[in-house]
């Protein structure tokens, strides 16, 4: 079997009979002893009682029986609790701690037949766009061993992308599944923020918590097609609200890619991007205007710059995450954030600093951006947007927790110095209302590395970035591997 083959391909030759589970677990289990201790890509395996979920697998195939993930071999984020597993977030104070329940990602997909390998690397606290850590290490971009895979799902998209693993859950807040897609040249997608369940991994506890917005756990994948065979095992309600709640997610607003009516995200004076990304963008969407979509240069009313949305999101941000740090740490990076006189860092001291009441008020402000991407959408289909600002850059030592030195870090893009913090932006357009998105790979550098873009979507009806996805991986391609992976 080929080990670039798509979930939807691999399932398709187990109901065929054409391979079994326990082959298709050893297919990935070589790769990964080959290949995965350059990468360092998945870092908590689980081999013993994959093998033992892949044969009963097989006993139910030769019962008659059938699932929507039986026997496929797949892998969750690190942060993801697995019972019996080290969720440790890449901190040496976390690094014996086992759990011993499962998420509901990790128990639907279980339910579903699926045949969990391992657990992928992440950064510290999930707050990088690299996946290093001082507990597992670093893990390396299959394009380029130099590069970041991106992060925090970094480990994810790079066992995806070098054959590893054909399907992953990872989590998103900052861009966290879309970024690592983009830069190792896969699929991933950021569902509806309701979609799906936040509990279960870190830094969500055990239990539901409505007041941490803005996150949320999604599938990554080799094609379009697997994400959406994903989020349909495992989209629900929350723990508590599956008593009664049920999601039933509409189908795409169109099969035909000419049907569609593609946004495309203005350019702003204020926000860099890598040249070679934004040919892209214009490229393809001269490629769609062709091929019949409707396409402009279009954005909700009101956005204008979009300079108050990123404030308004680097301070809930900023709110979420440090409310699950410990005091010291929070007083830390309050410090370090208080050495930095620009208008980003400031809004993340507002959302340390915040009250209740102030928060409150940020999330009223959310609902107004709500309201008016449902307004847009009566008129669009997608917005295609970057999904990050630059490729995939040189791996570099971030420290933890911040200094002020991390804090004004800057990535080359386009030979001139951007703040890291910059690469937020993209994400959080579709981030701050809850908007579900859909990464996809749209093209390579001059340099060979891989360019993504994120189609982002009406709420609620995640199918219709994915189908777009899809669709345009017909026209234009889709996963390409990486020449150093795929020679085997």
């Amino acid at each position: 079997m080929d080990p670039f083959a798509t979930a939807t391909e691999m399932l398709a030759a187990l109901r065929a009979r054409k391979a079994s589970a326990i082959e298709l677990l050893e297919l990935h289990r070589r790769r990964i002893a080959r290949h995965n201790p350059e990468l360092n890509a998945i870092v908590e395996p689980d081999f013993e009682r994959a093998r033992q979920a892949a044969d009963a697998a097989d006993r139910r195939r030769l019962a008659g029986q059938d699932a929507p993930l039986l026997g496929l071999p797949m892998t969750l984020k690190e942060s993801i609790n697995v019972r019996g597993l080290r969720t440790t977030i890449g901190m040496p104070f976390w690094k014996d701690a086992r759990v011993d329940y499962d998420a509901p990602v990790t128990a639907r997909v279980q339910a579903a037949g699926a045949v969990v390998m391992g657990k992928t690397n992440v950064p510290q606290m999930l707050a990088d766009w690299q996946a290093s850590n001082p507990v597992y290490g670093r893990t390396n971009n299959p394009w380029d061993l130099a590069r970041t895979p991106g992060g925090s799902s970094g480990g994810s998209a790079a066992a995806l992308a070098a054959g590893l693993t054909p399907l992953e859950f990872g989590s998103d807040i900052g861009g966290s599944i879309r970024v690592p897609a983009a830069l190792c040249g896969v699929y991933g997608h950021r569902p509806s923020d309701s979609a799906m369940p936040r509990c279960g991994q870190f830094p969500f506890p055990p239990m539901p918590n409505s007041a941490l917005v803005m996150a949320v756990l999604g599938p990554m994948a080799r094609s379009a097609e697997d994400l959406e065979g994903a989020l349909e095992v495992a989209a629900g309600p929350e723990v508590g609200e599956d008593v009664a709640w049920r999601l039933v997610l509409p189908p795409a607003r169109h099969e035909r890619l000419a049907a569609f009516r593609v946004a495309i995200l203005p350019a702003l004076d204020w926000m860099p991007l890598d040249t070679e990304i934004a040919t892209t963008l214009e490229a393809i969407a001269a490629r769609l205007a062709r091929l019949g979509c409707t396409v402009k240069r279009a954005q909700p009313e009101g956005f204008g710059d979009h300079r108050e949305l990123f404030t308004l999101y680097l301070s809930l941000l900023s709110a979420i995450t440090s409310s699950l740090l410990p005091e010291e740490r929070r007083r830390a990076n309050l410090e370090v954030l208080r050495t930095r006189d620009d208008e980003w860092s400031r809004a993340s001291q507002r959302g340390i600093e915040a009250a209740a009441p102030e928060y409150l008020a940020w999330i009223g402000q959310r609902e107004r951006y709500r309201a008016a991407w449902r307004a847009f959408f009566r008129e669009w289909d997608v917005v295609l947007a970057p999904a990050f600002f630059t490729p995939a850059y040189p791996h570099w030592d971030k420290p933890t927790p911040a200094t002020p030195e991390s804090i004004g870090k800057t990535l080359d893009v386009n030979g001139t110095p951007a703040l890291e913090r910059l690469g937020l932006f993209y994400p959080a357009v579709a981030t701050v209302p809850g908007q579900p998105a859909t990464a996809f790979p749209a093209g390579r550098t001059r340099a060979g590395l891989p360019i993504g873009l994120q189609a982002i979507g009406p709420y609620l009806e995640d199918r219709t970035p994915i189908r777009f996805a899809a669709l345009v991986a017909r026209e234009l391609g889709g996963f390409t591997p990486p020449p150093r992976y795929a020679a085997d």
